[in-house]
């Protein structure tokens, strides 16, 4: 059999039963010209070589395309033979540029009714999070909105009209911590990247960024909307957008949808509750949301006393919310965040390859990041149809593909750092045997896997 590994070779199988190349074929068929030009890359082999920058956690288009080239294994999944070249990076990203927004998030929404058909989405209960990504933009390259200047240029002509001709760097510096509002976002912005904002990260440090926003099924833990933001919009400014996003996703899986299964699982009229925490409290979003039909479990943060002159709905929606987060259910639904929703940040750009961007445009940086969210929902599909289970404990019935393995008995003199050869698990297919010593990791996959 020819190289390949068990996780892409299943994968695959996946998408060809259900007819992936030529959806996306039929998706992508009028960014493609007839003439006789450029040769073009296949819609499929597009697709799936974003795949692999989540699988792989490769944060840019240039090392996805390395990565393909130096592996056989992903050269099968990709669908390029060994006598031809993988696609150059400049390809890649010719390509994205080429097909708007709504392609990638066609194809986003086909993986979400891979996933209904799968019983892998309810849509009647989500959580909302966001965190922030790191543009490719640098602090000191940014200008003056109003004149153009540079930061530097602009700092000198400050101290020339305080009244020093040829300032000095510590000079400069010096007039620069006594000056209140430095970087704001009103008067600064980036030439080549204007939708990165200035913003303090996750780690304390004041960057350029972007804030990606994203509705988890806090049932399954499927992935059922991703919105980008500007890095400098709170959160109770964007809930609106993602969970109308997650409502729209949610219920056109139901409408095209022929099965009755489907229709009765998922949620057709959307969401139903919405899980958040307490930095997307406020009085605007839990009435909006009520106003919505919509149920908030969302952690109130401890601000004393308050009043409500004339706002009786908002003073409702806040005390229902209030009770409804301090009950069994709420309380559960709030411990749930860290396992299904939380955890995405770091599946998704931490190891996925996505917490500092090599894109700019807040247009570009939501293709591959749809994609990305795509491909991890993907992930999750395998968890469920093949679940790998760790050699040092497998239980049910994987435990008999271990129940053959030697034991050394300590008073046969052998040591437990022994190696000992174990078989793969059949359920991922593979035919080839691996190696492993006690205590050691089995290869992981940034989808779990």
């Amino acid at each position: 059999m020819g190289a390949s590994h068990p996780f892409y070779r299943r994968l695959n199988q996946i998408l060809d039963e259900k007819k992936f190349d030529e959806y996306v074929e039929d998706v992508c068929q009028q960014f493609y010209a007839d003439e006789v030009g450029r040769p073009g890359l296949a819609p499929g082999i597009y697709f799936r070589l974003l795949m692999v920058g989540y699988f792989e956690g490769i944060d840019s288009e240039r090392g996805i395309a390395w990565r393909a080239s130096d592996s056989l294994s992903i050269r099968s999944f990709v669908r390029v033979a060994l006598d031809e070249n993988v696609p150059d990076h400049s390809t890649i990203s010719r390509t994205r540029r080429l097909m708007d927004v709504e392609t990638h998030q066609a194809v986003f929404q086909w993986v979400l009714a891979l996933l209904a058909e799968k019983k892998l989405l309810k849509g009647t209960t989500i959580g909302v999070d966001a965190t922030t990504l790191e543009a490719n933009a640098a602090l000191r390259s940014i200008v003056r909105r109003d004149t153009g200047e540079r930061y530097e240029e602009f700092l000198t002509r400050l101290a020339q009209e305080s009244g020093i001709e040829t300032p000095t760097r510590e000079q400069l510096a010096k007039l620069d911590r006594k000056r209140p509002k430095k970087g704001s976002n009103d008067d600064w912005t980036h030439p080549h990247d204007p939708d990165a904002r200035i913003t303090k990260m996750k780690d304390g440090r004041t960057h350029l960024a972007h804030k990606a926003e994203h509705a988890v099924d806090m049932e399954t833990g499927a992935i059922v909307a991703v919105t980008l933001h500007g890095a400098d919009e709170g959160d109770t400014e964007t809930i609106q957008d993602t969970v109308a996003e997650a409502g729209e996703r949610i219920t056109s899986v139901v409408a095209d949808s022929d099965s009755d299964e489907v229709a009765k699982q998922v949620s057709a009229e959307g969401p139903r509750e919405v899980v958040t925490d307490k930095g997307y409290h406020s009085r605007q979003v839990v009435s909006d949301l009520s106003e919505w039909g919509v149920r908030t479990y969302c952690s109130e943060p401890n601000r004393g006393p308050q009043r409500w002159p004339d706002r009786r709905p908002e003073q409702q929606a806040i005390y229902a919310n209030r009770r409804r987060i301090r009950g069994q259910r709420g309380r559960r639904l709030l411990r749930q965040r860290g396992e299904k929703l939380e955890r995405w940040n770091q599946h998704l750009y931490d190891r996925g390859g996505m917490r500092r961007v090599h894109l700019r445009g807040r247009e570009n940086i939501l293709k591959r990041l749809v994609v990305h969210s795509g491909a991890a929902n993907l992930g999750l599909l395998m968890r469920k149809l093949f679940r790998p289970r760790h050699p040092a404990g497998p239980p049910g019935p994987c435990a008999a593909h271990f129940s053959t393995v030697p034991r050394l008995p300590r008073s046969s003199g052998g040591t437990c750092d022994a190696r000992q050869e174990i078989p793969w698990l059949d359920g991922l297919g593979g035919e080839s045997s691996m190696h492993f010593s006690r205590g050691m990791k089995m290869p992981g996959f940034t989808s779990g896997c």
